[in-house]
């Protein structure tokens, strides 16, 4: 694969013609934007410590299926952008492992069945209406990114990745010791994650290291991963404030003629 470098941003500008980064250096620099992942936001803090109650966990639950289900859409997003037929077999793996192929019924599938593990319905998961709408602006927009840009800087995004295997398995290890009440056959999403998400990491990363080799690209990567690691935590930022603070959307809107809100 070539060199690549997108010629729209303002990143050359910035950075001149300083020295591009070792491939090592450029990796440490991608790993270390991991003090951003949105493991470390209070909402996940609190989860893993046993501090949310019934409600919390629901909501979270609920909102992540939404980002859930928009992610075989970024993908394909990925594929339809990308003229590489060797990483488009490689990469639409992703949607299959999220919408499911043959005896696999998939990780959306997965979620459901760890929305019933928590107490909420499929009924009521699929029918989104309980989405919050900060959640599904940050969403929209990171399909949105992946739609718009060059395949290659889709690829980056995905990089938070790198980060979620520790995620999974606070999980795994906290829910059934915190939560008694929630089914561990919910619990399959995480198990089956954590050997997806090595995989899907050694190829995003390859990909990116590959890709962004000037040092004004390689500055440029690593502002597309602050951006995912941004719609991550605004996710959690909505659900602390409606679910932490008491203070859900449009609470201090009066009811309309009809009795309904926005």
């Amino acid at each position: 694969m070539t060199a690549w470098s997108s010629t729209s941003d303002s990143a050359t500008a910035s950075t001149g013609a300083e020295q591009a980064w070792s491939r090592e250096e450029f990796e440490r620099r991608l790993r270390g934007l991991g003090r951003y992942y949105h493991f470390h936001h209070p909402y996940q803090k609190m989860m893993a410590a046993g501090e949310l109650n019934r409600e919390q966990m629901q909501g979270w639950v609920i909102n992540r299926f939404y980002y859930q289900i928009s992610i075989p859409r970024k993908d394909a997003a990925v594929l339809a952008n990308c003229p590489d037929r060797e990483v488009r077999r490689h990469w639409v793996k992703r949607i299959l492992d999220h919408d499911g192929s043959g005896d696999d019924p998939g990780g959306i599938e997965r979620w459901l069945v760890l929305g019933e593990a928590v107490g909420v319905g499929r009924e009521r998961l699929l029918s989104l209406d309980e989405v919050l709408p900060a959640v599904r602006f940050a969403v929209d927009a990171y399909v949105n990114f992946a739609r718009t840009r060059p395949w290659q800087e889709a690829v980056c995004s995905s990089l938070t990745e790198l980060f979620a295997p520790d995620a999974h398995r606070s999980r795994l290890e906290t829910w059934p010791r915190h939560y008694p009440w929630v089914d561990v056959a919910g619990l399959q999403y995480f198990e089956t994650r954590l050997g997806q998400a090595r995989e899907d990491v050694r190829h995003g990363l390859a990909l990116t290291l590959d890709t962004f080799r000037d040092r004004a690209s390689q500055e440029q990567a690593l502002d597309i991963l602050r951006f995912k690691l941004d719609v991550l935590w605004t996710m959690l930022d909505a659900m602390y404030l409606a679910y932490v603070v008491g203070m859900p959307p449009y609470q201090a809107v009066e009811e309309g003629d009809d009795g309904n809100r926005p």
